[in-house]
């Protein structure tokens, strides 16, 4: 099998895959994979990361800071703000997993984060951001977008709110966002406040009501774009060349499922940090001429849930 692909990428098998048993019968979870950390004012950095697999259950993460750990939060969620820090400062995080037995798994890669220098006597709040509007794609998505907010030190970042409670934070030079976990045929409110690095903190945008799709998710919202598919031959054998490129989200996808024929048949999990722009894999299918197959693939979300398949393509070995 070959890989044709940019970073470090570990090839899985479609079953019998996963965290390996610690020899008293209690596996243990796997690394949360897709880690960012981004300064959220002078004193602060948001810290998100995958969910894990729920095989086995995670019940809680535990967030270090070098190698001190600062939190732990239930296995529900993904993020986290870690506070007071010193302004102009670089961190290094990283997370781990937990078990129902209390058994932390391996730690995730390290991330970096450097908190903005401090501003002092600086009490002016940024405005408002403006325009805000969104959709949703599929059942358990929404994309939202607003217009930057002025300030006379700069936006640091900005914080999005599902009703009163705040559910994530981008940093102050993005403008647009994907919020996933969503309950299916659910309405939603979402605002976006700015923070300078001052910690002041501005009013709330307009709200922007969304629906998320009722049902299953067809997921086109967020699948794999421009998927295509050929065949070539080498040393005797006919292989299958993918491309396609990432759906876009907020966060880092840094796994994806290949179906072949209606079935799974391989999961590519990048060891590192995964390619910008389009990624390519090929993966041998056998020795015959003249074999059509169906071939789609769908990228597992940073909420940790999948996203929609990509078009399902057909390709015959052997045909031009």
């Amino acid at each position: 099998m070959r890989a044709l692909m940019c970073g470090s990428l570990l090839v899985l098998a479609s079953c019998g895959w996963g965290a390996q048993d610690d020899g008293q019968g209690e596996r243990l979870p796997s690394a949360p994979m897709g880690v960012t950390a981004a300064a959220g004012s002078a004193t602060s950095v948001h810290v998100m990361w995958n969910r894990a697999s729920e095989d086995p259950e995670v019940t809680r993460y535990e967030v270090y800071r070098g190698t001190t750990k600062v939190k732990e939060v239930p296995g529900a969620e993904h993020m986290v703000d870690i506070t007071r820090l010193k302004p102009s400062t670089t961190y290094v995080f990283m997370v781990r997993a937990r078990n129902a037995a209390g058994d932390s798994g391996p730690p995730s890669k390290q991330v970096r984060a450097t908190t903005p220098a401090a501003v002092a006597a600086d009490h002016m709040a940024p405005t408002r951001p403006g325009r805000p509007h969104g959709k949703a794609v599929g059942s358990r998505a929404v994309q939202l977008s607003w217009e930057r907010s002025a300030d006379d030190r700069g936006v640091a970042s900005y914080d999005i709110y599902q009703g009163t409670s705040k559910i994530h934070s981008v940093g102050g030079a993005q403008t647009a966002t994907v919020v996933t976990g969503l309950r299916p045929g659910t309405r939603y409110s979402f605002t976006v406040k700015a923070r300078d690095a001052a910690d002041n903190v501005s009013p709330g945008s307009d709200a922007v009501p969304l629906t998320t799709a009722p049902g299953s998710d067809d997921g086109r919202g967020t699948a794999p774009t421009g998927f295509r598919a050929t065949t070539h031959r080498a040393d005797g054998a006919y292989y299958i060349d993918l491309s396609w490129m990432a759906p876009e989200v907020d966060g880092v996808i840094t796994e994806y499922q290949i179906h072949l024929d209606g079935r799974p048949v391989t999961s590519l999990v990048w060891g590192g940090t995964p390619p910008e722009g389009k990624s390519a894999y090929s993966f041998y299918v056998g020795r015959d001429a003249g074999v059509a197959h169906r071939v789609r693939i769908r990228a597992k979300l940073p909420d940790g849930t999948w996203g929609g398949f990509s078009a399902e393509r057909t390709v015959t070995t052997g045909k031009k």
